[in-house]
């Protein structure tokens, strides 16, 4: 999938990566910024990529039941919630007009896919992450989804378990480096 990140160019997700798998992926990706996002732990996968190759930091497929669980927005800051070509951002607006917070989402049957959920560094430790997590699963549930997805950090699984999400996989990301 095309992720329209800086040095993101794609990202390819393995839910069962194989020796095999990996191999024909590893062989035929050619375009450096170009991700793997493989369902198993490092241990288990990082052997078998061969350079140019570089294994990140450790990350968590987590999952979570999605309810309709309105917040308002906190003083000094506006809810915006867009969709345009079947994603759905929620983004945190200080008065001024710049994104505080922000979290997107499409649906995909009745799973929604949450991703790139991120907080402004001048904005952190105000819950902002809370309300825009809210969010994305009151409005992705009021459209019919049921189950939420999305690959966390190490510091994103901290605030995502406290708002009921749980670990379903580690996850080991790597990307093509030249």
């Amino acid at each position: 999938m095309d992720v329209g990140l800086p040095g993101h160019v794609a990202r390819h997700i393995v839910a069962a990566p194989t020796p095999e798998i990996l191999r024909r992926l590893t062989a035929t990706i050619r375009t450096p910024g170009t991700w793997l996002k493989l369902c198993a732990p490092a241990e288990a996968v990082g052997p078998l990529l061969p350079a140019p190759w570089a294994v990140q930091d450790r990350e968590f497929m987590m999952t979570a039941r999605l309810t309709r669980d309105p917040v308002p927005a906190p003083p000094g800051y506006t809810l915006a919630v867009t969709t345009r070509a079947g994603v759905t951002v929620a983004r945190l607006l200080t008065a001024a007009g710049e994104v505080a917070a922000r979290g997107q989402f499409a649906i995909a049957g009745r799973t929604a896919v949450v991703d790139q959920v991120e907080t402004a560094a001048g904005h952190r430790r105000r819950g902002l992450g809370t309300v825009v997590m809210k969010t994305v699963a009151t409005t992705a549930a009021s459209m019919g989804a049921t189950t939420g997805v999305l690959v966390a950090t190490a510091q994103g699984q901290a605030l995502y378990s406290t708002l009921g999400w749980s670990l379903h996989t580690p996850v080991t990301a790597a990307v093509l480096t030249a």
